[in-house]
């Protein structure tokens, strides 16, 4: 063993370079058992069943506060107001606003991002199979529409043709996420994509048919933030941070419009690089370099001296991944976890008292809502979507076939919170509003347990 370990030693009178590589050091069983429960909890906060869950377990909440005693207090709760303002300059909302209009956008830039990679490199890529959401989300808005006018023709009860054409994308995707991984991506997307579109189309059925028309000029507010993202991009800006300004420009212009604000983030994600910024240096060997810098310089020891260097091996590491990408990774906890479960949480309450369902205009309000989303949607998604593949005009998404369109169309009926804000703008009579309400509270519901049923049969069939 000694004769080996001189053969392996530097020969006598040659200095062997500094190295600043020292084995592992042992940690303390705290710090082990620290960093074995954090790689955990980010495996648990990364699965989308689990997100699903928890979304549930918010809607169900606020159901259940909402028809017991504390109904009256929670509903005060959200309707406290919440300020922020600089001097004469004061911009208050209550707290169902910041929520809806607020922190949803950052939902919206997620699912933005995610439409944006697809449409890049993925399952949208191909002009055909973009066209099928489109088409799909078109058909979804239609038969519904159509169902519930047959169903109350005439009267005020015909104002809410509107209510069943929404389809509430955290819940709706919610419920897929509790499917797991046995269901193909490929149709997570085309369920986003679908329910994108049919929430541009809902809002635009607002804009127009139960407000008084849009203010123009926040458009031009909004196209300022638009410049000002394209202006960023061009001069190389890559922080995420840099781009919260445009962003609230955008967000901002869309709220100055009367159309939903939340779309800003829409367009922040549509307009969210899908390629890492050019740079001098691939960013993988600025890192490399930089670390072997660190490792054999015998000056490394000194801060002042370390600083410049981490600093760029920072900004290395944060362009190896194009921004689409590494912004909706760091984004996918908040929103998962806290954003969507809060919004289920202030929207999901319906309160059941004051329906009068002995009253037969009611009672039909409240039936054809939850007709039209458990069998407009689904006829309307899946009829569409055959009329366009049939005719040539579009493909189906690969590793998606028949059962998934179905799975899709059943998904795209879960209402709740679009269906009742619409419903709150359709219906002035108290008794008309509450069971449009339980109507969309119904159909929903139903159209989840159907969602989830098939697409267990779905998934089974296709193991």
């Amino acid at each position: 063993m000694q004769q080996v370990d001189a053969q392996v030693g530097p020969p006598r009178g040659v200095a062997m370079p500094m190295s600043r590589v020292n084995p592992p050091r042992p940690l303390p069983r705290a710090h082990l058992l620290t960093e074995r429960a954090l790689a955990t909890l980010d495996r648990f906060l990364h699965v989308e069943a689990v997100g699903g869950i928890v979304l549930l377990v918010a809607a169900a909440a606020a159901l259940t506060v909402a028809n017991s005693p504390l109904a009256e207090s929670f509903d005060h709760f959200w309707h406290e107001t919440l300020s922020f303002g600089l001097g004469d300059l004061v911009f208050a909302r209550p707290l169902h606003f910041w929520v809806n209009d607020a922190f949803m956008t950052v939902f919206f830039l997620v699912v933005g991002m995610e439409i944006r990679r697809e449409v890049h490199e993925g399952a949208l890529s191909d002009l055909r199979q973009a066209a099928l959401p489109v088409i799909a989300a078109i058909g979804g808005v239609v038969a519904p529409a159509l169902i519930f006018a047959a169903i109350n023709r005439g009267g005020p009860q015909a104002n809410g043709w509107a209510v069943p054409t929404a389809t509430d994308i955290a819940f709706a995707v919610g419920v897929l996420a509790l499917l797991g991984k046995s269901i193909p991506g490929n149709i997570r997307v085309f369920l986003l994509a679908l329910a994108i579109i049919d929430d541009i189309i809902a809002v635009l059925i607002i804009a127009i048919f139960y407000s008084g028309g849009l203010e123009y000029g926040g458009f031009a507010v909004a196209a300022i933030g638009v410049v000002l993202v394209l202006a960023f991009q061009r001069m190389g800006i890559g922080s995420a941070y840099a781009y919260v300004l445009p962003g609230a420009v955008i967000w901002s212009g869309l709220l100055m419009t009367g159309a939903h604000p939340t779309l800003a983030g829409v367009v922040l994600g549509l307009l969210t690089p899908v390629v890492p910024r050019p740079m001098r240096e691939d960013p993988l060997q600025t890192v490399s370099r930089i670390a072997n810098r660190l490792v054999n310089d015998p000056e490394a020891g000194s801060i002042d001296h370390v600083a410049a260097p981490l600093n760029q091996m920072r900004r290395a590491q944060r362009d190896v991944l194009p921004p689409v990408v590494r912004v909706q990774a760091a984004l996918h906890p908040w929103v998962a976890f806290g954003i969507m479960p809060l919004f289920a949480f202030a929207n999901a309450g319906v309160s059941m008292k004051g329906v009068d369902l002995a009253d037969p205009i009611p009672f039909w309000v409240m039936a054809g809502i939850a007709l039209a989303l458990v069998f407009g949607k689904t006829i309307g998604v899946v009829s569409a979507s055959l009329l366009a593949v049939k005719s040539g005009l579009c493909r189906l998404p690969q590793g998606v076939n028949w059962g998934g369109v179905v799975l899709v169309g059943l998904l795209a009926g879960i209402g709740f919170t679009m269906s009742i804000f619409i419903a709150m703008l359709a219906f002035s009579d108290a008794n008309l509003l509450a069971s449009a309400k339980l109507g969309v509270l119904v159909g929903s519901t139903t159209a989840a347990l159907l969602g989830l049923g098939w697409g267990w049969l779905y998934a089974h069939h296709r193991r």
